[in-house]
């Protein structure tokens, strides 16, 4: 449920609004707190104290997971150590690994930066395959994958994902003579993301200049690129962004969609594009389910029950988070068996019935918590049964170690100019000379 300026910041600021399922809850982000601080080994009740390194409000703490994990084991005392952006908190962590001072007993790792850790910095996590206990098979294939070394080193397990689908406004969509359900709304575009730019195309003719198909540019091309197995990195590690196929495809179909006026001139997550939501602006966006937060979070009371969730074109994933437990950490038995607990699915399944964070782990999908899922925004519709589908059809996608800095090329410096008037063939050369320029830093 998380994501960032492709990444990063993208990530730490949906979690200022984490889908509010069940009864409602929405919590909001967690200030800095001191993750400069080591691990401690106990209190002053002779308890072994866990602590935790996080960043943003991952929601162990809110669903209730350490007070139940506290009572099931007395002897225990969990601390969690929460920097607020994930940008702040990562290169905090690598100088810790690197120094081997100030850690926690566990670290969060955030999806963008899984590949890199998992390449420069495995041999300082326990191998969390070995844990007993933990089988590979209680994960998503490519979950489990994305934080294993080629020597089968598994630095973390994994807590959330963020299964793509199409949140989309029922009134909009009926005003501008399109069907409103579901199923019918995903038949317009299924398998193919040219479909829903031409579903953009018969919007537009009839909703007018009020509203937008989609709301923004770097949406839209960072849930095409999602959909795909490579997209910035090849298998063997080499940067493939510039001749890769299927990014210039996406940013191609991006621009058109631009220069059709069928998405806003908005970057994600900022003021400006919060207030689109609060005014109804858009009809669509692509919707992990912790983007379901963000946009209760960021609308008005009336918008309650008027949105819902179609299957995206083609399955993808936005976001997601491991935890690993470093090898000099006071605690390490401990902090292994608490791991494990939190990625459990029964576990998982709750953080996604109070948070929103959809669980990582297969054996959740069926659990009451997730099939009976609900969400004030889309009101009955069964969000938890949706995801899941989703989750289930993800493709095993080649991560790199770079990802953010290539990604946010092609948002920030790259499709948005089109809708500033520069023409795709100017917006994709900028966005290859920013993006060079990042890599050669």
């Amino acid at each position: 449920m998380r994501a960032a300026r492709t990444g990063t910041v993208r990530r730490a600021m949906a979690l200022a609004a984490v889908a509010s399922l069940g009864a409602g809850l929405l919590a909001g982000c967690a200030d800095d707190g001191d993750d400069e601080s080591g691990s401690s080994s106990g209190d002053s009740k002779g308890k072994t104290t866990i602590t935790l390194g996080l960043f943003g409000t991952m929601g162990f703490k809110e669903a209730g997971l350490y007070d139940e994990y506290e009572k099931l084991n007395p002897d225990i005392n969990i601390e969690e150590n929460v920097t607020e952006r994930n940008e702040n908190y990562y290169p905090a962590l690598v100088n810790h690994l690197t120094t081997g001072s100030g850690l926690q007993d566990i670290q969060a790792i955030e999806i963008a930066n899984i590949a890199e850790v998992v390449q420069t910095q495995s041999d300082k996590f326990v191998d969390m395959a070995k844990v007993s206990g933990v089988k590979p098979s209680g994960w998503l294939d490519w979950k489990w994958q994305q934080a294993t070394t080629k020597d089968g080193v598994t630095v973390g397990l994994g807590t959330d994902i963020g299964p793509m689908a199409i949140c989309y406004r029922k009134d909009l969509f009926e005003k501008a003579g399109l069907p409103t359900d579901r199923e019918e709304v995903g038949k317009l575009w299924a398998g193919d993301w040219n479909k829903f730019i031409e579903t953009g195309k018969k919007y537009k003719e009839k909703a007018g200049k009020d509203t937008f198909f989609m709301d923004s540019p770097g949406g839209l091309i960072n849930a095409i690129l999602s959909s795909e197995e490579e997209k910035f990195y090849d298998s063997s590690g080499e940067v493939i962004y510039k001749t890769n196929p299927a990014v210039k495809a996406a940013f191609d179909l991006t621009a058109e969609a631009a220069e059709e006026g069928l998405v806003q001139s908005q970057t994600q997550f900022q003021p400006a594009w919060d207030t689109t939501i609060a005014n109804s602006k858009f009809a669509t966006v692509a919707c992990p389910p912790w983007m379901l937060g963000t946009i209760k979070g960021k609308s008005q009371p009336d918008a309650a029950g008027k949105w819902d969730v179609a299957a995206a074109p083609k399955a993808g994933n936005w976001g997601g988070t491991f935890l690993g437990v470093p090898k000099n950490g006071k605690n390490v038995e401990e902090a292994q068996k608490l791991v494990t607990w939190l990625t459990a699915p029964e576990q998982q399944a709750k953080l996604f019935s109070v948070q929103g964070n959809f669980p990582s782990a297969p054996g959740a999908y069926k659990l009451p918590l997730v099939t009976g899922a609900k969400n004030e925004m889309t009101g009955d519709t069964p969000i938890g049964e949706i995801f899941a589908k989703a989750a289930e059809t993800i493709p095993s996608q080649v991560i790199g170690p770079k990802d953010q800095i290539i990604q946010q090329g092609l948002t920030d410096n790259g499709v948005i100019l089109v809708t500033q008037g520069k023409s795709p063939e100017e917006a994709w050369d900028n966005a290859v000379k920013t993006i060079d320029n990042n890599l050669e830093k």
